[in-house]
């Protein structure tokens, strides 16, 4: 059994600024503790704090047991690593230690077999023995299969790009929970996973007797699995940690009720301020005639001087105000028209009609095409005119189809990419992004650019440049820009996957106001309650309507 102490944390940033302020709590034996925030108040950063991987200014972290980490990368790994990189990765240290200096000795093997080098070879393969490298083995056999439905031997060198999000997570989470470690970190591991990836993690971490501390955003799986919640709450002096004992069930009553108590103590401090204040003037003015008023003047002004030194109650913590204004646009009746459409390699032919308004849900299990379908429609469709052309520089790879899928009439599709990956946004400050629009908005004055910024919740990182940004507050930047683009049809890619939960009730709203069609991926149940229709990607291949919706879809009945 393990435990986590964190006392008195204060973070601040290269630019001075102060981004956590005597942050403290404690993960008890066993405990799963949620860290919930709005986004950019440094739950990544303590996260990191917590790992090891940057020191605080002040305060100090303390634990007992071995700590397995999951970071934020998980589920967009995009570069040449393979699936045993990422085990490896999720790994203890000494067998990660040995697994990479076996890799270093095959490779040093291929360029030159002499002695030296087999030598080498031959202590990295004994070391890997020594460290219980080949029990490890059988483990990740275990984890490939229940994640990836194939053994190690298969699928060790598989890259890991050619694997959907949510099928990295769920391989690092399995290695995890199947791990030795007693302390689980967790940054966002319901990402990219789908509701069946997370139905399991709710389970794991119910039966689990490890120690997890997780970021989410996703509010039913709080509901469903934290014991306790770490609340950092924004101020002036950077954020600081509120602790509610209890569930998510319990935790908008609980907050309401202390912000309601913090109002409370104000008022009432407030009203004594002004009475100490008024009682010092009283005896000031007698003491002016009366000698013997003196003494009673000196004692009411150290009473109002110790009143002022205790100083008020604690703040009112800083309440995110994020407003969305989706506008949309009238267009032809029928926004979307697929007629025996299928994704090749992965959905069999199917057809539908989408109308303008809907709010539609596109359900189904990870790698079952649903991205791809939202992208073929950003890319405006199989044969799209000028106006069906997307509204933004996102870059979107073509999606290979027989059949057709077409936009009605004034349909302008504006797309949330899923992994945020912006190479048109890189190197550039929010500001500037703004300010300088592109072919298809028009740039903003540098006074109404603040102003959206600070409709968003992005005020304070308008100097900041996109690739800086947290996940939530690249989200609320892609959102804004889409509000600034005239999308007509919004196709959203797991949008609150990142988003704080604010944010997300923000985009709910927004979504409930805009005039156009919406189709969102989503495996937010709470989020897909807000939706009429939904579309279902099944586990046979088939693609069908529901009017409730589906969650449990299996994964996708196809050779891999």
């Amino acid at each position: 059994m393990a435990h986590l102490d964190v006392s008195g944390i204060d973070y601040f940033l290269s630019d001075g600024r102060q981004l956590l302020s005597g942050v403290s709590f404690k993960v008890g034996e066993g405990h799963k503790t949620a860290l919930i925030g709005p986004n950019g108040t440094g739950k990544t950063t303590l996260l990191r704090i917590v790992a090891e991987d940057i020191k605080p200014d002040e305060g100090t972290v303390s634990r007992s047991g071995n700590m397995g980490i999951m970071r934020q990368f998980v589920g967009q790994v995009r570069d040449g690593s393979t699936v045993r990189d990422l085990l490896v990765s999720a790994a203890p240290p000494a067998i990660a230690a040995a697994a990479r200096a076996v890799d270093q000795a095959e490779e040093a093997m291929m360029e030159n077999d002499d002695e030296p080098t087999q030598m080498r070879y031959a202590q990295a393969i004994a070391d890997w023995g020594d460290v219980g490298g080949y029990e490890q083995e059988t483990v990740w056999d275990e984890v490939t299969t229940a994640a990836l439905g194939m053994p190690f031997d298969t699928a060790q060198y598989r890259q890991a790009s050619t694997l959907s999000g949510g099928e990295q997570k769920r391989l690092v989470l399995e290695a995890l929970f199947s791990g030795p470690d007693e302390l689980l970190l967790l940054d966002e591991p319901d990402n990219y996973l789908d509701v069946p990836g997370k139905r399991w993690l709710e389970a794991k971490l119910a039966e689990s007797k490890k120690s997890v501390l997780f970021v989410s955003h996703d509010r039913e799986l709080l509901a469903n699995a934290a014991t306790r919640i770490v609340t950092l709450e924004p101020g002036i002096n950077g954020a600081s940690a509120w602790i509610h004992g209890g569930g998510f069930g319990s935790y908008i009553k609980a907050r309401e009720d202390r912000n309601a108590r913090f109002e409370e103590l104000r008022r009432r401090w407030d009203e004594e301020h002004v009475k100490l204040k008024e009682l010092v003037n009283m005896y000031k003015n007698k003491a002016a005639f009366r000698s013997d008023m003196a003494n009673r003047y000196h004692a009411a002004q150290t009473r109002l001087a110790k009143f002022l030194e205790a100083g008020p109650p604690e703040a009112l913590p800083i309440e995110q105000n994020v407003k969305m204004r989706l506008r949309g646009g009238r267009t032809a009746k029928r926004a979307v028209v697929a007629r025996k459409l299928e994704l090749t390699g992965l959905m069999k032919p199917f057809s539908t009609e989408i109308w303008f308004g809907d709010r539609v849900g596109v359900l189904g299990s990870n790698g079952s095409g649903k991205s791809h379908f939202l992208r073929l429609l950003a890319l405006g469709g199989s044969d799209p005119d000028k106006e069906h052309e997307p509204v933004s520089e996102v870059e979107i790879a073509p999606v290979p189809h027989e059949g057709s899928v077409k936009l009605g009439a004034r349909i302008r599709p504006g797309f949330f990419a899923q992994t945020m990956l912006r190479p048109d946004l890189l190197g550039k400050t929010l500001l500037d992004i703004l300010h300088r629009g592109d072919e298809h908005r028009s740039g903003l004055g540098r006074e109404a650019a603040a102003g959206a910024l600070d409709r968003y919740g992005l005020a304070s990182s308008g100097e900041q440049k996109y690739d800086s940004l947290s996940g939530g507050q690249q989200a609320r930047l892609q959102i804004l820009l889409l509000e600034l683009s005239g999308a007509t049809l919004l196709l959203l890619d797991e949008p609150t996957d990142n988003l704080d939960l604010h944010s997300a009730e923000a985009l709910e709203k927004a979504i409930e106001a805009f005039e156009g069609t919406v189709l969102a991926v989503t495996h937010d149940r709470w989020f897909a309650r807000s939706f009429d229709r939904f579309l279902v990607f099944g586990s046979d291949g088939r693609v069908y309507e529901s009017e409730e919706p589906v969650w449990d879809e299996k994964r996708v009945e196809r050779v891999r």
